[in-house]
């Protein structure tokens, strides 16, 4: 099953009937979106850091644009569910280098790991990741 195809019977799209190209460009589209919707989670997370230190929007973006997966990992530690160790397998990559994005030292990590990274935080907050594709639906099926 496609990473995305949950998303796709939330929102009613029956990816069968579409060709690959259109199913990759949705993909894309979605995973976007979801990106944005996780900027936004951690924006109100860290909202009054932003208010203490009197950040412009633009720096609240480009603060939660580098240390976009760092706040992902740090959530799926959270958890208690994975160690770094566990990340690191799962995503096929090297313990260090979680370590290294967890503390902020790597803040631009291959787009494979990211994607890896956040295919783990959907599986460890599904809740999160359905009320995210609630929201994103809305977007796709305008209200009748």
């Amino acid at each position: 099953m496609a990473a995305f195809e949950q998303f796709f019977r939330l929102m009613g799209i029956d990816s069968i009937n579409l060709s690959k190209s259109e199913i990759l460009i949705l993909e894309a589209d979605l995973f976007i979106r979801i990106c944005e919707e996780l900027k936004e989670i951690f924006r109100k997370k860290y909202k009054n850091y932003f208010h203490l230190m009197k950040f412009t929007i633009e720096k609240e973006n480009h603060m939660l644009e580098t240390n976009f997966v760092r706040f992902i990992l740090e959530d799926i530690l959270s958890t208690g569910e994975y160690t770094p160790e566990g990340i690191a397998l799962y995503a096929d990559t090297h313990e260090d280098i979680v370590n290294e994005i967890a503390a902020g030292i790597n803040i631009k990590p291959l787009a494979t790991f990211q994607r890896k990274i956040i295919e783990l935080h959907r599986s460890v907050r599904r809740d999160l990741y359905m009320a995210i594709g609630k929201k994103i639906s809305t977007h796709y099926l305008p209200a009748v």
